[in-house]
């Protein structure tokens, strides 16, 4: 071999290149096998070696992009927020009504859910038996961001001068809650699942249909 190429100028410009795509790749790889072990065994129960396991990389590769499964987890729950927070907040930029601003945000969260089941299962499964840590600045930022939201709204006349630190908290917590229940059901159908909540938001329980209106028994529910 010439090793005059050695130092070619082409050779040093793509080599830093194909290491940093190897790191992105490497980095991806781990993120993928930590959702389907997040989502089929839970946080609680996965070890550093399981999603090691699920990837064709050596084991010592994992600590070279992560310190812990924590870490791993916290960059699946913001890859997850940082893919859903510009359609939510698009979708309620163009509200006209109380009704419109939260039904487009139940029904994008929903719609979401469904397209991207794996991401959300293994979020929820971490929770099976211990309380992972919503500070990161992605999840933060989401939250705020839907706060920031309602009080535009609210400026706006949408909304009546309602608590919006305690509105966005209660529809984040009907979102995550009915997405998992939604899950369940076969086939899944996020439009009912936002009819539902919006339902109960505009109007409370004597708002909400009937379970057999529905379609539901308790087989299925």
């Amino acid at each position: 071999m010439d090793v005059s190429l050695l130092k070619s100028p082409l050779l040093r410009a793509t080599s830093p290149g194909k290491r940093e795509q190897t790191k992105v790749q490497n980095r991806q790889l781990i993120l993928d096998a930590a959702r389907q072990v997040f989502a089929e065994l839970g946080y609680g129960a996965t070890t550093v070696r399981d999603i090691i396991r699920a990837t064709p990389l050596a084991s010592g590769t994992f600590y070279n992009y992560f310190k812990s499964k924590e870490e791993v987890f916290q960059a699946i729950r913001d890859e997850v927020a940082i893919a859903i927070r510009p359609r939510l907040h698009e979708e309620r930029m163009k509200a006209k009504t109380v009704e419109e601003f939260i039904s487009c945000s139940f029904r994008t969260f929903f719609e979401y859910v469904s397209d991207d089941r794996v991401n959300f299962r293994a979020i929820r499964h971490s929770a099976d038996s211990t309380r992972v840590r919503m500070d990161t600045p992605e999840v933060i930022a989401g939250f705020e961001e839907l706060r920031t939201d309602i009080e535009s709204a609210t400026a706006k006349g949408l909304f009546p001068p309602v608590d919006a630190d305690y509105l966005m908290a209660a529809i984040v917590g009907v979102a995550f809650e009915l997405g998992e229940r939604m899950l369940e059901r076969e086939p899944q159908d996020p439009v009912a699942a936002a009819e539902f909540a919006t339902a109960l938001f505009m109007g409370g329980l004597r708002s909400l249909p009937y379970a057999a209106e529905m379609g539901v028994t308790k087989g299925n529910a």
